[in-house]
């Protein structure tokens, strides 16, 4: 405990650190009172029938990332997932297209070519979803709408404000990473996910005691105990390395001497991060999209069961695409022939292993060993709550068993740690650990 306080201390005396956390606090307060601040002709006491309709399913996960926007009717609804959905399309374009390949090498300038299309492709998205939004609200809460309000003219200023309300939060996220401690946009969707735990949580405990086979609090504190569990497994695979040795070739520069030394290539077991799970839960969210405003029960049996995230054939299409994602993302993040290039290049090589080619089939090796025990795991663990669920665990309370919230909280805390951490040590203040370091997503492990 002292030395937390000490901690504590340390970082509001390095003046750049206090002022990017205070930055954070207060674009997370914005965002999270804009999550409160209903549509315009809309009374909130009159949405009893749409927060009904996300307590459960896949539109329950729908709020949840929303920070509950979604069911407050709030000008910040549709959340940040549109433009989680806009990079997912613009990953591929660069995977698949050669002017955008083009476009991924030319640097800095390629990239923010990039980021341009994807806002734009952002907007396009959300001119599709917020009247699909707006046609579900009025088929659930249609009485919350005020008296004497033309639907078109209620429609459209709406889709505008829904619209701007996304590009916003957006905005804010970006200026987290830019202003702030980072991760904006990863951060936003977490303040989103913990802003529902509490309730979750009294829920919970609630239901443990109310029925005659509850279970308890014997029952909930193996809950809690399995959760601490699954916390613990999730950082062990955020944080998990695989160090490959590289031996510096001596040289000889007039009368001093360089390299020589042995370095290591740390290669997460984990290092597509938490953007996998992102991107297959986006795709999860396409069928909910298209029959949201329409009568389920009349979909097809295939689509009703993708709208229930307990049922089988969602978690399994669930953990193929997360498996399918974490290569992906692993082989734009991580080049193996790069690699070996600049290991070439400045005189480095892997004893045993030739310079060249053969360098770069060693990395791609490890790297497919190690990507497809760590893809398995994570994608059990997005899985976990519909085996919670069959504990007779609450529907909000099960997410936290595992799943996309839990992930990202873990991958999202770590990194930011990670940061605070990187500028103690930087003032040379002692880190947040007493032995050893935190190993954030984007820190490398030694």
């Amino acid at each position: 405990m002292k030395k937390f306080i000490e901690t504590l201390k340390n970082i509001w005396k390095i003046e750049d650190l206090r002022q990017r956390l205070l930055i954070t606090v207060l674009f997370v307060a914005i965002y999270r009172f804009g999550s409160f601040v209903v549509l315009p002709g809309i009374n909130p006491q009159m949405l009893e029938r749409l927060q009904t309709q996300t307590a459960g399913g896949l539109m329950s996960l729908l709020d949840m990332f929303s920070g509950g926007a979604f069911s407050n009717a709030s000008i910040f609804a549709l959340g940040i997932m549109p433009y989680i959905s806009a990079s997912i399309v613009m990953q591929l374009l660069a995977v698949a297209v050669p002017y955008f390949q083009k476009m991924q090498r030319e640097g800095e300038s390629g990239r923010k070519k990039i980021s341009m299309y994807t806002r734009v492709l952002t907007v396009a998205i959300l001119l599709f979803q917020a009247p699909s939004y707006l046609i579900n609200l009025k088929m659930q809460s249609g009485a919350a709408l005020a008296t004497g309000i033309d639907w078109f003219w209620f429609m459209f200023p709406a889709t505008i404000i829904l619209s701007a309300g996304s590009m916003f939060i957006l905005w804010l996220g970006e200026r987290i990473t830019d202003k702030g401690i980072g991760n904006g946009i990863s951060m936003i969707i977490m303040i989103g996910i913990i802003a529902r735990l509490p309730q979750a949580f009294g829920q919970e405990l609630a239901s443990r005691f109310e029925a005659i086979t509850g279970g308890g609090l014997v029952m909930f504190i193996v809950e809690i105990i399995i959760l601490y569990a699954v916390v613990c497994a999730s950082i062990v695979l955020v944080q998990g390395v695989r160090k490959i040795p590289v031996q510096y070739a001596k040289r000889v520069v007039g009368n001093k001497t360089y390299g020589g030394a042995r370095q290591y290539i740390p290669l997460k077991l984990f290092a597509a991060n938490v953007m996998p799970i992102i991107f297959a839960q986006a795709l999860m969210f396409i069928p909910l999209a298209i029959v949201q405003y329409s009568a389920p029960e009349n979909a097809s049996w295939f689509v009703r069961s993708m709208l229930d995230h307990h049922s089988w054939t969602y978690n399994i299409i669930f953990a193929l695409l997360i498996i399918a994602f974490t290569y992906f993302y692993t082989a734009i993040t991580l080049n193996p022939t790069q690699m070996a290039e600049d290991m070439k290049r400045n005189n480095g090589f892997i004893p045993g292993v030739k310079p060249g080619k053969d360098t770069a089939d060693f990395i791609d090796t490890v790297m497919s060993r190690i990507t497809l025990p760590g893809s398995l795991f994570i994608a059990f663990i997005a899985v976990m709550p519909a085996f919670a669920s069959l504990l007779n665990v609450q529907d909000a309370f099960s997410q936290f068993f595992g799943g996309t919230s839990l992930l990202i909280l873990v991958g999202v805390v770590l990194d930011t740690l990670a940061q605070i951490e990187s500028h103690l040590l930087m003032r040379h203040y002692d880190g947040l650990l007493s032995s050893g370091r935190i190993h954030g997503r984007g820190m490398a492990a030694y």
